[in-house]
């Protein structure tokens, strides 16, 4: 498991500088080339997402707000909660800052790649409901698009894509949203995984059985009430601890260009790293660029693409300029982000690695030494080079045997055996110290410690597991779409049933499985299927200035009522 995680690490780290590249470079460009579209046509976007200009007759499955919630349905999910956390525990605070850049250009990016996917969608005839009625996504303009515009064949282009988009919905769309809910369902309650895995796998089953319809239904209510929950959560939260708000923004700006607070690893002082995870991060949220969402965009009841694209670049907005940095500012604000909490250490446990203490106070990973000693609670250290056991890569600093922390601990450690031997000559498997959180649980410190001036921490951590589970279950029912589409385009029609049983299956197994490394591997899922992505929109970009240009000069929704006002 180390030599894949290891081979993972080193991949991520050749395909992130091109990630961070081409995610920033397209949306600028691309922001530059529409006439910074994201501002001037927001407005127009929140119109035809409320439905006054909806026509009921027009092609399509579902209407411009339930295309829009099943795609935030997606976007929306355990990157809001643990992204975010991720990014500033090895980013620092800055790394939020770096969040907001890929939400505002991603926003043109995600306008252009819906417009084109509206564009060049297909019809599926005498498609029965639960196969829908249209189909439509990257695949298609890159096979198509680049073709009619250049002449080229780029339809292996396009069945790379689609097929490792297809793999994407069954890891990081699926298994990872089912562990995340294993693994709290777990820790809370002490529930078995299989079982919450079961029950999430049935949920799951019966929405994405009906189709985009069932699904879009489903999600016109679910993603609403639970962004509403979340947003309201955190805003009283920020409220309570209103003071500390704008220092919190004060320390996001001022890390995000010279970062020195990064919690972990090679990330403090490192301006790149900073940026990266903030990229990666605020990809994973609001998936601008990836090209997941114009599949669930390309569903829609319209006729003029550039009135979805609109409507698809509020994503962004909301995901990441919104809910994320509600996340953000409550871990920030509450100072959970570099706290270091009482923790129960199992020897056994992925998240325990070695690290050793740079000068400028970061933390660089190591191997595992053979033994640590420890002596009265604290390590036993030749020089100050030495490596020191960690959590989540930041040294843990005293070492106890209860957990009220009032014995310290005195012996052995044997790293390889994932044991430890007292100097009675005892075996010990569980430590106790003091250690920082990441992902969900950091997320859910902040929340916890925002309502504890007025004695309301525990409501914290459940307002956080509901919306994991709210999260990660909507996250799964969209990514099925996206993934049955990407079947029917590879396979045909014939392909998306066994596609929607595999995904069931997968479910469950994701629950039940530890994916410790799913993280990285969902990175470099994502460079792949991002990069030809980008690149095909950068070609088309010719073709995407003619459809807007010609759709706000015509202006067709004056036809179907409204005032007509283009925002």
């Amino acid at each position: 498991m180390e030599l894949l995680a290891s081979v993972i690490d080193h991949i991520n780290d050749i395909l992130s500088p091109f990630l961070v590249i081409g995610l920033l470079g397209t949306g600028a460009f691309l922001t530059i080339r529409l006439g910074l579209i994201q501002v001037r046509r927001l407005g127009h976007g929140f119109a035809v997402t409320s439905g006054k200009y909806d026509d009921p007759n027009e092609p399509g499955d579902v209407t411009h707000f339930q295309a829009l919630t099943t795609a935030l349905s997606a976007t929306v999910g355990i990157g809001n909660i643990a992204g975010v956390a991720i990014a500033i525990h090895w980013g620092g605070p800055g790394a939020l800052f770096w969040m907001w850049m890929t939400a505002l250009l991603g926003m043109a990016t995600k306008y252009s790649e819906v417009t084109l996917a509206q564009h060049y969608r297909v019809k599926m005839d005498d498609g029965k409901a639960w196969e829908g009625s249209v189909a439509g996504g990257p695949m298609y303009y890159i096979e198509k698009g680049i073709k009619d515009v250049f002449g080229w064949n780029w339809k292996p282009v396009a069945v790379f894509f689609a097929f490792m988009l297809l793999i994407t919905s069954f890891f990081t769309g699926n298994a990872i949203q089912a562990n995340t809910i294993a693994t709290q369902v777990s820790s809370n309650f002490g529930i078995d995984p299989w079982i919450t895995g079961l029950f999430t796998a049935c949920i799951v089953g019966a929405v994405i059985i009906g189709g985009i319809k069932r699904i879009g239904a489903v999600t016109s209510i679910l993603a609403p009430v639970m962004a509403s929950v979340y947003v309201l959560g955190a805003l009283v939260i920020l409220v309570i601890n209103s003071g500390d708000v704008m220092p919190a923004f004060g320390i996001i700006f001022r890390e995000a260009f010279n970062p020195t607070a990064g919690v972990a690893g090679m990330g403090i002082g490192v301006f790149i790293t900073t940026m990266r995870y903030g990229v990666q991060r605020g990809l994973f949220s609001n998936e601008a660029g990836q090209g997941s969402a114009p599949i669930a965009h390309s569903a829609a009841k319209t006729d003029e693409p550039v009135s979805e694209g609109v409507v698809a670049l509020l994503e962004p907005f909301i995901d990441t300029i919104v809910i994320c940095t509600m996340t953000g500012l409550v871990i920030v604000s509450t100072g959970a982000y570099n706290a270091q909490v009482p923790t129960q250490l199992e020897l056994s446990d992925g998240n325990i690695s070695y690290v050793t203490i740079e000068e400028n106070g970061g933390h660089e990973s190591t191997a595992s030494p053979a033994r640590f000693v420890i002596e009265n609670g604290s390590p036993v250290l030749a020089s100050e080079s030495d490596a020191r056991m960690a959590f989540y890569d930041v040294a843990v600093e005293r070492f106890y045997t209860d957990e009220d922390q009032t014995m310290p601990f005195t012996g052995t450690v044997f790293p390889s055996e994932d044991r430890a031997e007292s100097s009675s000559g005892s075996e010990v498997l569980v430590l106790y110290g003091n250690a920082v959180r990441n992902s969900a649980p950091l997320t859910t410190l902040g929340f916890e410690r925002g309502l504890a001036s007025v004695g309301m921490s525990s409501l914290g951590r459940y307002l956080v597991l509901l919306c994991v589970f709210l999260f990660a279950i909507s996250t799964a029912i969209s990514w099925s779409y996206y993934g049955d589409r990407c079947a029917n385009y590879l396979w045909g029609k014939k392909a998306i049933v066994p596609y929607k049983v595999i995904f069931i299956i997968m479910h469950f197994v994701g629950a039940t499985l530890a994916v410790t490394t799913i993280w990285d591997i969902g990175d470099v899922a994502l460079s792949l299927v991002t990069l030809p992505n980008v690149i095909s929109l950068l070609l088309l970009s010719g073709l995407l200035k003619r459809l807007t240009d010609s759709y706000f000069e015509r202006k067709p929704w004056l036809e179907k009522g409204g005032n007509g006002k283009a925002s």
